[in-house]
């Protein structure tokens, strides 16, 4: 399914959607990683207070075959930790910022470790699944609010470059109003990070009864929008809290967007470099 996990990651993103005494394994194991290692599962279950049955349950509800499968991807992702040496920070106070390198460092190294975790969970069956779809549909609705709107309307943007019917509407009036009229030719993007927009949720639900297919793009693990997609993709940013204003989930977002739209373009690779070209003149001869 995957090339590669990383284990810690997909852990921190899905404990919240984890039966409370599944969660409280996944917690003891964010908080002591590398002890885990050297743990066997009744050991675990025992420092847990909790049966073997749970801790194999939480391994599968996180898409691990077992205990053993989750051990592995855990030290894999401390090993790719120590090597990196960076960890992701959330903003501070002015007077930590002592001068602009450190805001440099501080807003890149974030970036850089939200691609790489995301690179860590791709599912490169689903991509491949979404670009298939995005390829065929007769139009590509975009649906996100907020931040995610900005991503939708960047969506917008580039498919409209290779001539592809795609309207990203960031606000729910224009979503429902557009999902209404969408057949099972269609298909809809939901963008939304924590993968709960009710907005959104509220228009895949009627673009799903007119058939048109559902792509998400959300945070690594269970929602009530992955839930409804036909294929769901994710992007991982460990933000710590809303101070951060959707700047590093943005960057992830925004990466696995230009990878669909890279894999669609390729698929049509003259017809696509035509287009291009000809919006290229278009805006350059604007004068």
């Amino acid at each position: 399914m995957y090339s590669f996990f990383n284990g810690l990651v997909k852990i921190k993103e899905s404990a919240s959607h984890l039966k409370p005494s599944e969660q409280k394994v996944a917690n003891y194991i964010i908080n002591h990683p590398q002890e885990i290692l050297d743990l066997s599962i009744s050991k675990l279950a025992k420092v847990c207070k909790v049966s073997e049955a749970t801790i194999i349950r939480m391994c599968r509800s996180l898409g691990f075959k077992g205990f053993k499968e989750l051990k592995l991807n855990i030290s894999a992702s401390l090993s790719m930790n120590e090597t990196l040496n960076t960890k992701y920070e959330d903003i501070s106070e002015l007077k930590y910022f002592t001068e602009v390198k450190h805001i440099v460092d501080f807003v890149t190294i974030n970036n850089l470790k939200s691609i790489e975790n995301t690179l860590s969970i791709i599912d490169y069956g689903a991509v491949e699944q979404a670009i298939n779809i995005l390829d065929s549909a007769r139009k590509i609705d975009v649906y996100g609010v907020g931040a995610s709107g900005v991503i939708a309307i960047d969506v917008e943007q580039k498919f409209a470059r290779i001539n592809r019917w795609c309207q990203a509407y960031p606000d729910n009036h224009g979503q429902l109003t557009s999902a209404a009229h969408l057949t099972d030719k269609d298909t809809v993007l939901a963008i939304s990070y924590s993968g709960e927009t009710q907005e959104v949720i509220d228009s895949i639900k009627i673009a799903k009864q007119n058939g048109a297919k559902i792509i998400s793009l959300t945070k690594y693990g269970k929602s009530r929008i992955t839930q409804m997609a036909d294929v769901c993709l994710f992007a991982s940013s460990l933000e710590k809290s809303i101070r951060s204003g959707a700047m590093a989930s943005r960057i992830a977002q925004l990466n696995i967007i230009d990878i669909i739209y890279t894999g669609v373009a390729s698929k049509n690779y003259e017809e696509a470099v035509k287009y291009l070209e000809s919006t290229r003149k278009s805006i350059k001869n604007r004068k």
